[in-house]
């Protein structure tokens, strides 16, 4: 499944999925080649933050220095601090743990394409709680190149395709993908969701306490990915 593409902002270099795929995992590697570890999911986003970025990670209630109830995190380029809406605190909320780790995962994403950027910019618009250079990330912000590209970074920072492939293989035994098209009409018709509403499926779900990450974006991963396939495949015509 491919997403759409934003239309681009020329203050913000465009960056093909792939440069963004290679720079998360080269993320991944310098924290593992730093501390000597294996990484294997989940991905422990928090540490890369703290540990190898340099960063300050803390709770604060952006919503209400920002004004919006959409806003989950924010990033302060100067003094290096990554600050999180206090709804997404795991130890408060543990149901939000997925939502948590893509929201860390999102701003690690946004220090390593875009700092240079908003500081070189300082747009008053991007300001929240102090006089620094900072930028808000909303819920549904994908509209904005910066979001897209930090949506796409933590996507692949989270589930790295060569992990997600290795724990699909040992779950179901191979590489097949699974075809979900049953399983999505048995949802929708039990829970009386639209046309345009697709639900998890088991399998995402399982997944994705594999990552820790939500089910929803363990599913988009899965469906970009191929491992999960919404359509039937047409059969084929024997040659003859």
């Amino acid at each position: 499944m491919k997403r759409r593409l934003p239309r681009w902002d020329t203050g913000v270099k465009y960056l093909r999925p792939e440069k963004i795929e290679s720079a998360a995992l080269a993320l991944i590697a310098g924290y593992a080649r730093q501390f000597g570890v294996t990484m294997a999911p989940p991905i422990p986003v928090e540490e890369i933050i703290e540990s190898h970025q340099g960063l300050d990670l803390r709770f604060e209630d952006l919503q209400a220095l920002s004004g919006d109830r959409r806003t989950l995190g924010a990033i302060r380029v100067r003094t290096k601090q990554v600050a999180v809406d206090e709804s997404l605190d795991p130890d408060v909320y543990p149901e939000r743990e997925g939502r948590y780790r893509f929201t860390l995962a999102h701003e690690a994403a946004h220090w390593e394409l875009h700092r240079q950027l908003v500081v070189s910019r300082a747009q008053s618009s991007l300001v929240v709680g102090d006089a620094e250079p900072s930028i808000i990330c909303r819920a549904e912000g994908n509209s904005d190149p910066k979001e897209w590209q930090a949506n796409q970074f933590a996507a692949y920072l989270l589930m790295p395709k060569k992990m997600v492939f290795e724990v699909w293989r040992n779950c179901r035994g191979s590489l097949d993908p699974y075809i979900a098209v049953d399983e999505i009409a048995d949802l929708s018709a039990q829970w009386s969701l639209g046309e345009h509403e697709t639900p998890t499926v088991g399998v995402a779900r399982e997944m994705a306490q594999i990552f820790k990450v939500s089910g929803q974006a363990m599913q988009i991963r899965l469906l970009e990915l191929t491992l999960i396939r919404t359509r039937a495949p047409q059969p084929t015509l024997p040659l003859s």
